[in-house]
């Protein structure tokens, strides 16, 4: 009685159980071929914005429709974290646009400025110009640089004056968005040029 039931049992157990195997390695392939997420998808962040350029020229978010961009919020009197993050960001940029010069083409670098009292279009503009003529720069009055912010969720606050003058305090991030100016990811800057070229490689197509 009990050869007889194992053996029925068997006959149902095996099959299920090859069922249940092939089931799951479907769905492992199904999840492999599946195309990685942009981790900034769906995100509240990027939106329009007027500004200047270094020739004082009007410059809006909607212009850049159709192109990737790398959006950057720091200001030009920065003693360490705005060069060095601008550096990684465009060392970066360089070496991906020597990879791959077609997808390069379709992103525009951009700095914009969180420190308008000082950081003239003039100021910024020799500013960018030192890291490459593909960098833009921009700033703006004090509600229009706030606009801008406040699109990014950008945070920064002037410090308190100091004999050498004031600094400010701000989030450090490099944002890229895709052609519709939608928010893709957010640059490794910390982890230099490499990082940054790779993560442009993953997404800019």
């Amino acid at each position: 009685m009990k050869r007889r039931a194992m053996t029925y049992l068997n006959r149902w157990i095996a099959p299920l159980a090859l069922g249940l195997a092939a089931s799951l390695s479907l769905t492992a392939c199904s999840q492999q071929d599946q195309p990685e997420r942009p981790p900034l998808e769906g995100a509240a962040i990027g939106g329009p914005f007027t500004l200047v350029d270094k020739d004082g020229k009007t410059v809006t978010w909607d212009q850049f429709k159709g192109k990737w961009r790398i959006v950057y919020f720091g200001y030009t009197f920065c003693p360490d974290a705005c060069p060095l993050d601008v550096q990684a960001m465009m060392r970066g940029f360089n070496a991906f646009d020597k990879a791959h010069p077609a997808e390069a083409a379709k992103v525009q670098p951009i700095f914009i400025s969180i420190d308008p009292e000082r950081d003239t279009p003039e100021v910024v503009g020799q500013w960018t110009a030192a890291f490459g003529p593909r960098l833009l720069g921009l700033t703006g009055t004090p509600d229009q640089v706030r606009v801008a912010a406040d699109a990014f969720v950008a945070y920064y606050k002037k410090g308190e004056e100091t004999p050498g003058g004031y600094l400010m305090d701000h989030s450090r991030i490099a944002y890229l968005m895709d052609p519709d100016g939608k928010p893709i990811a957010m640059l490794p800057v910390d982890k230099g040029p490499d990082a940054v070229a790779a993560e442009l490689a993953k997404w800019v197509k």
